[in-house]
């Protein structure tokens, strides 16, 4: 199986890409999906970041507000950090249940995007690392336009993450985003092309399908030395 990772940044046009990838019939591991159910109510990732912010981030009806809890971390690196440790293992574990729900199927290339790839060391998984770059200033005129939100708001959204700059230096492939939706369309069919080569030999066997000829392998073997014993 191949794990191509898939981050960038804040209204960089990283989840634009991931739906084409859907759209090409490429499964996507969504981290952010992921960390949506870890949070619902009464699940482990819940209590614990109630027990730790307190019932003020809770809705009516005993869900997290997001937004509300965003804010109290984006302005706050302590807090921000604390929240991804408590997360961390909850959203590891609903990512790696994903991708094996996929290697059970069969597939061959998924794709996990992760936001916070490099920081949660999720890139030592991947091969290649795609990430999506856009110029800053234009990233943050996209988010203050998206969200409808202050410039301070929004460069601190920004600042909580890895600058892309960076990111980029870490890629495999890079996505330059600065330009028109059919621009980004005609780099993305080049990677499409890229991620979806044949399987090196490695991947072939960590493949569902390369598990199960290693086991027709051992099976074989194991019936030919009996016969010979």
């Amino acid at each position: 199986m191949r794990i191509v990772g898939l981050t960038g940044g804040i209204s960089s046009g990283k989840s634009t890409v991931s739906n084409l990838f859907k759209a090409n019939d490429i499964p996507v591991v969504d981290a952010d999906l992921v960390a949506r159910d870890v949070l619902k109510k009464g699940t482990g990732g819940w209590k614990k970041v109630v027990a730790t912010f307190g019932e003020d981030i809770l809705l009516a009806n005993g869900e997290v507000d997001r937004p509300k809890l965003g804010q109290t971390v984006f302005s706050d690196p302590d807090k921000r950090q604390l929240l991804n440790r408590l997360l961390a293992p909850y959203i590891s574990t609903g990512i790696f249940m994903e991708i094996l729900k996929l290697w059970i199927k069969g597939f061959k290339v998924i794709v996990l995007d992760v936001p916070l790839l490099f920081e949660a060391k999720m890139d030592k998984w991947t091969k290649p690392i795609i990430v999506v770059w856009v110029d800053p200033e234009i990233q943050l005129q996209r988010l203050m336009a998206r969200d409808r939100t202050s410039e301070e708001d929004a460069k601190n959204r920004i600042n909580a993450q890895m600058p892309l700059d960076i990111k980029r230096t870490k890629a495999d492939i890079v996505i330059d985003n600065n330009g028109s939706l059919d621009d980004l369309n005609e780099q993305f069919r080049k990677v499409l092309s890229q991620v979806t080569m044949p399987l090196t030999w490695t991947e072939f066997w960590l493949s569902r399908q390369g598990a199960f000829s290693a086991l027709v392998s051992v099976i074989v073997g194991v019936v030919i030395c009996r016969k010979v014993l």
